[in-house]
């Protein structure tokens, strides 16, 4: 039987704040299953990226690569709203990228990663866009009755994500689950925006749902009687099979036939275990082994001076350390700094506790002495 639906929003134990699924048993879950694929969109991060592709890949899962963001209110003071990228390809992962560099450098509100809109222009290619439910900003002014600015956040983000953004519905069990649920498929209807079901997923099976909520207790310092903590989350966000949510959108179909359809856009090939090297600008007539040879001699020279208080005259151009110069274990030379000699020094020696230094053939001591460091 082909699959029905596959999951697009789903937050692993590498989002921190929630989240208790771990990758290996996802994998192994969604291939139980019978589904085709994946997408892990840990909150404003990739850290699970290369973890979760390789196990997915290795399953035989096509494994979709996003992230659950975090969107600035820049209206007022209010929380921030989400919004969720999964990548198409290359283009949109190093766009991805971009942005949640971006966001931990200069997006951070009180240790929350924000991305601004205008951030979003000129770095949407490759991806699509998920409303983000309730959370989202569209989600904010439906539940608020405001059907103005919704419409107003529907155009900017469609303008932003040509045939690529997606207004995501959710049945979770959470207040204003089912009054955002309608009010978005009527403004779905009269604008002819595509729907996408998720679960927001944030652990596997119903009974992880305690383990979940003492984590997000951890986070938030709360404690799980705390009769004032926030209930965000439900024990219906574990990974539903594909016949649950068939059944739970039984009246919705299109909203499910779209997570396949999204899955057949999302085609991220990566290349893991090659290093890439930036293409650093050298001298003219220098190789890139020369010139990191020539500039770490001159660091040499400049922290010697530092280091022995030595007037940069008294260093003779002939004065070089090689990696192989001299040898000590640091443990065990604590406080003395390096040995230096007049020329009469022989070429090895036994240094403060058993510290052994030998010096290379042909290389040129520095003229000083021993300095014991303050």
């Amino acid at each position: 039987m082909p699959s029905q639906f596959v999951h697009l929003h789903l937050h692993t134990e590498y989002s921190l704040v929630d989240g208790v699924v771990r990758i290996k048993p996802l994998v192994q879950a969604v291939a139980a299953a019978g589904m085709p694929a994946v997408a892990v969109t840990d909150q404003s991060n990739l850290f699970a990226m290369v973890k979760f592709y390789r196990a997915a890949m290795a399953a035989g899962v096509k494994p979709i690569v996003g992230v659950d963001l975090w969107i600035e209110n820049e209206q007022d003071a209010g929380p921030p709203y989400r919004l969720v990228l999964l990548c198409k390809d290359t283009t949109g992962y190093r766009n991805l990228t971009e942005l949640v560099s971006r966001s931990f450098i200069e997006g951070q509100h009180r240790g929350q990663p924000l991305v601004k809109k205008s951030w979003l222009k000129g770095h949407t290619e490759g991806l699509i866009a998920l409303s983000g439910a309730k959370a989202g900003d569209i989600g904010h002014a439906l539940l608020a009755g405001n059907q103005q600015d919704a419409q107003a956040c529907l155009d900017f983000w469609r303008g932003l994500f040509p045939d690529s953004f997606y207004l995501e519905l959710q049945r979770t069990g959470r207040e204003g689950d089912e009054a955002y649920l309608h009010a978005a498929v009527e403004l779905a209807v009269a604008t002819a925006t595509p729907v996408v079901a998720t679960n927001n997923v944030h652990f596997l099976q119903r009974r992880d749902f305690g383990a979940h909520e003492a984590r997000v207790c951890i986070h938030d310092g709360r404690t799980l009687d705390d009769p004032r903590r926030p209930r965000r989350h439900s024990e219906q966000q574990y990974l539903r099979s594909p016949e649950e949510m068939v059944e739970l959108f039984a009246d919705l179909p299109e909203a499910i036939e779209n997570t396949l359809e999204i899955a057949k856009r999302c085609n991220l090939e990566l290349s893991l275990g090659k290093n890439y090297l930036p293409d650093y600008p050298i001298p003219a007539g220098m190789t890139i082994e020369e010139f990191l040879a020539a500039e770490s001699r001159r660091g040499l020279e400049q922290r010697l001076v530092k280091l022995f208080d030595i007037p940069r005259r008294t260093l003779p151009k002939s004065a070089r350390f090689t990696t192989t110069a001299c040898s000590w274990n640091w443990m065990s030379s604590t406080r003395w700094a390096f040995p230096v000699t007049s020329s009469s020094w022989p070429t090895s020696f036994a240094g403060p506790r058993n510290t052994a230094f030998r010096l290379a053939p042909g290389v040129a001591p520095v003229p000083a002495r021993w300095w014991l460091l303050p």
